[in-house]
């Protein structure tokens, strides 16, 4: 008898805390049955609306796309999937064109007793080791030139006396002549700098095969140039001779 007591009391503490459990969950899930998502497309469809108005495309789309996910049988969503897919073509071109753009970097500053103006891209997908950059330069002593230079590293290229680029120009195939400068510099200067530059401002793409001199390794250059604007390229003054 004084063995079954123990048990007893054991297995009613443990219905106990079942039925203390099982009143928790439902006590649990009373509240999340009843939190229903409230429908918030009208005062979303005002921002939209606002974000429009103010040209700001990035945000509209964010927010055109949430009311078109979230409340897809809504008047609001059908107000926005009139105007999105414009603001959203409008965004995706202007966000390309600013990439472009912010590949290019031009620069006025003084230079070996002159002043120097310079238009200068990187090569895509560039390395440590091959940072190539493409460098249209105007100096009030020197004149204008168009130039390759390796920023990643002391060692040039491989150009004995005029060498020929191979080069492509938005896919169509063309060559650059070019020699080594005799002082020295990891670079590689365009003979015909004028008729480059033509070709570069009606260009979106232009690659050129070199060797590097370290290891005579054989390297693509590629060049999103269809970004670039002649006018921050700025002249300079040729200077006065002195007397």
């Amino acid at each position: 008898m004084n063995l079954s007591r123990p048990r007893l009391a054991t297995t009613l503490g443990a219905l106990l805390v079942l039925a203390g459990c099982s009143q928790s969950g439902d006590q649990t899930q009373a509240p999340q049955q009843a939190q229903a998502p409230a429908d918030d497309s009208a005062q979303k469809l005002d921002t939209y609306r606002q974000l429009v108005r103010i040209g700001n495309d990035e945000m509209a789309v964010t927010m055109g796309k949430e009311i078109v996910s979230r409340y897809p049988n809504s008047d609001a969503a059908k107000e926005v999937q009139q105007s999105l897919p414009g603001i959203e073509q409008r965004y995706k071109e202007n966000s390309e064109k600013n990439r472009l753009a912010n590949l290019w970097l031009y620069q006025v500053s003084p230079m070996q007793g002159g002043t120097q103006s310079t238009a200068a891209i990187t090569n895509s997908q560039s390395s440590s080791d091959n940072r190539v950059n493409l460098i249209l330069r105007r100096h009030t002593d020197w004149g204008q030139n168009v130039f390759l230079y390796n920023t990643g590293g002391a060692h040039g290229f491989v150009c004995k006396g005029v060498c020929s680029i191979k080069a492509t120009f938005d896919g169509k195939p063309g060559s650059i002549s070019a020699f080594a400068p005799s002082t020295g510099e990891p670079a590689l200067l365009f003979k015909d700098d004028k008729g480059f530059i033509a070709q570069l401002e009606k260009a979106k793409k232009i690659t050129m095969d070199v060797t590097m001199q370290d290891g005579e390794k054989k390297v693509t250059l590629v060049y999103e140039v269809g970004g670039f604007d002649a006018s921050k390229w700025q002249p300079v003054s040729k200077q006065a001779k002195k007397k």
